[in-house]
């Protein structure tokens, strides 16, 4: 596969490290506001993200003497300071005047500091005020906003944002998000230019908007339900779906990462794949481990590649290393020792990082073998290529008959939905009545939920007059129009290796593809690798590389772009901040991946697998979102509340 496309993507041109040390800072001076010792009282949803920007012992040294949960009930300290750290939630508030509350009680003396990330809303302030506390409560603001994942991708971190605007109306988020891309031209400069699709998308372009940074590109969730739906295919994608990454960091057995093995330092025999420890993922104890490239060599390698290439490329890298050893120990001077001591740290990083992820995909390769995961691929490429819808549709019954997990059935009848224009009403109603009778009557709010018309996942064919037309997603005009499906019959694996269609094994992500429209019109009309049969020795030489250019909006797609639902934005915007119209950029005035950086932002959250897909575009991209989410997390945020479990992975049945 041509995954060496780094040569025009190295990331962006600006530190995204720098959003962490501001985070960071904030967080210091919040605490350092509060004079003495305190305790911590931390909402369990801000335990990840803060983790992503400090660690406990800095706490510490800003005075934190205890840190508690923040849960209904009584709350004891030992310091008069109490600070709480939440997001500005009602229930979250009215734990802690309850708390604050029965200290008065107990005539027990404290200072409270409430944090609010990002922002103190005007609901707190009006429910502390109900409560009769407010007048206890010192109010201020964490602003914790884009935290920086990957050296290329950024996350507001929010769980349910998906959910929340979609199904509850809340729209919270798009305010936040907002602020957030506020704050990020501050540091970084405005953006020239804004693109956009989605009616989510243009409340959020209802914002003010240098040099480093080209455009910003605003995607709507809901404008591509498709993707996340289906099951991911990349290394990290993979490891989402059937194990689970929270917060860059994914639970794995303790003998994953802390083998009982001899190190790597005294050993010069090849590191097979022979050598991982034998595991049970779901009986070992667990232990979290950070993805991070940072520390991780390995990982940046691995991260983007189709789970189908991952064993060749451990190989090769196992291969490589074990060369190393045998030459570096046959050396014969004391310099050519002293160059091999240097290189020797190197080496056993490479090593434990090889070990580690030979051990991983040990783990999840049998859970890729299970009768239910390879039907549900099956029945997802058939959908796709709109191959005997109805068979599919009777093909997740079967799946239901054998008690496949409930997130793979809803995400199946879903995808079945979006793609066929909506699903027969009679055999909808019987699927719904056995999924009831299967998983329980309490996912009754969750099918009604996917029927709404803000998601209109779930829909019978014909519709209901309740729902208008236009609910139905265009996927045939969508599927021809942008070259989704790649052509099976092509020599093969050869044009899928060659685009964006290679996270998904010949599917190419609608939401990338629309990005491609505005940044990279060439890799949506055509794929590189069919030009290497015209015999022509540039088109050659562009072989996996197809130019980006200068972001001219939705210009040659409109048609098609327009039949996607939802609001269509185009804005240039001048350096002071006034919506004028600028003059459309041109080969004469290029901006170039070499000078620049296209923020791309997710709203409603995006999949690492189309984190995957934007790195292969031949443009350098700044990936935000609002949190990173699969099919399995949209479908536990809308069934919050039906069950109270931690999201479960994929089922080994």
């Amino acid at each position: 596969m041509n995954t060496d496309h780094s040569d025009a993507n190295e990331g962006p041109l600006f530190d995204t490290n720098l959003l962490k040390e501001i985070a960071k800072k904030d967080l210091v001076n919040s605490l350092n506001a509060v004079n003495g010792a305190k305790t911590l009282v931390l909402d369990t949803a801000l335990a990840g993200p803060l983790g992503l920007v400090t660690e406990v012992s800095l706490l510490k040294q800003h005075g934190v003497d205890k840190m508690f949960w923040l849960e209904p009930g009584p709350l004891s300290s030992t310091t008069t300071n109490i600070v709480y750290l939440c997001r500005p939630k009602i229930k979250h508030v009215k734990i802690i005047a309850d708390q604050i509350k029965r200290h008065a009680q107990e005539a027990r003396k404290h200072t409270y500091t409430l944090l609010l990330t990002p922002r103190v809303s005007t609901l707190v302030t009006r429910i502390l005020e109900e409560e009769g506390v407010l007048g206890e409560v010192t109010l201020s603001a964490l602003n914790l906003q884009f935290i920086p994942l990957a050296e290329d991708v950024i996350s507001l971190e929010y769980d349910h944002a998906f959910k929340e605007l979609s199904v509850d109306g809340d729209e919270t988020v798009i305010f936040d998000s907002a602020q957030a891309l506020i704050s990020l031209q501050k540091l970084f400069g405005p953006f020239p230019q804004i693109v956009g699709k989605g009616d989510y998308a243009k409340a959020t372009i209802s914002i003010s908007v240098a040099a480093n940074i080209d455009s910003l590109i605003v995607l709507d969730r809901r404008v591509d339900m498709i993707t996340p739906l289906l099951t991911q295919l990349t290394y990290e994608g993979l490891l989402d779906e059937l194990i689970g990454i929270k917060n860059s960091h994914v639970e794995l057995p303790v003998a994953i990462i802390n083998p009982p093995t001899a190190n790597a330092s005294s050993s010069s025999t090849t590191a097979s794949p022979s050598t991982a420890p034998i595991v049970n993922v779901k009986k070992d104890a667990k232990k979290k481990y950070h993805l991070t490239t940072a520390t991780d060599p390995l990982f940046a390698e691995l991260r983007d590649l189709n789970f189908s290439s991952v064993g060749r490329k451990l190989n090769t890298v196992a291969r490589r290393l074990d060369d190393d050893y045998k030459t570096n120990l046959q050396t014969k001077t004391v310099a050519q020792l002293r160059d091999f001591v240097g290189k020797l740290g190197g080496l056993q990083t490479e090593h434990q990082s090889l070990r580690l992820h030979t051990a991983i995909s040990e783990l999840i390769l049998p859970l890729t073998r299970t009768d239910v995961f390879n039907k549900s691929l099956e029945i997802q490429q058939n959908l796709l290529a709109s191959y005997e819808v109805s068979s599919q549709v009777a093909a997740i019954e079967d799946l239901i008959a054998q008690g496949a997990d409930m997130q793979i059935v809803i995400r199946l009848l879903c995808l079945a939905s979006i793609t066929a224009g909506g699903i027969k009403a009679k055999t909808l109603e019987n699927i719904k009545r056995e999924i009831l009778q299967t998983y329980g009557f309490q996912y009754l709010p969750l099918l009604l939920s996917l029927a709404q018309p803000s998601l209109a996942m779930l829909l019978p064919n014909p519709l209901p007059p309740s729902v208008s037309p236009s609910s139905k997603y265009p996927f045939s005009l969508v599927r021809k129009s942008l070259r989704l499906l790649l052509d099976d019959n092509l020599e093969a694996l050869e044009e899928v290796e060659n685009d964006i269609g290679f996270v998904y094994s010949g599917w190419a992500p609608i939401s990338i593809r629309l990005v491609q429209c505005i940044a990279q019109k060439g890799g949506v009309i055509s794929n590189p690798a069919e030009k290497e049969k015209s015999g022509d020795e540039q088109s050659k030489a562009s072989i996996g590389r197809v130019q980006a250019h200068p972001i001219v909006g939705w210009k040659g797609f409109e048609d098609v772009v327009s039949a996607i639902p939802g609001e269509t934005v185009e804005a240039a915007q001048r350096h002071d901040g006034t919506g004028s119209a600028l003059p459309p950029m041109s080969a004469a005035s290029p901006i170039t991946e070499q000078t620049t950086t296209t923020v791309v932002f997710f709203l409603g959250g995006c999949t690492y697998t189309e984190i995957a897909a934007l790195r292969w575009v031949g443009r350098r991209f700044l990936i935000a979102t609002t949190g990173i989410v699969s099919g399995a997390s949209i479908v536990e945020s809308l069934a919050t509340g039906v069950q109270s479990a931690e999201p479960k992975p994929v089922s080994a049945q």
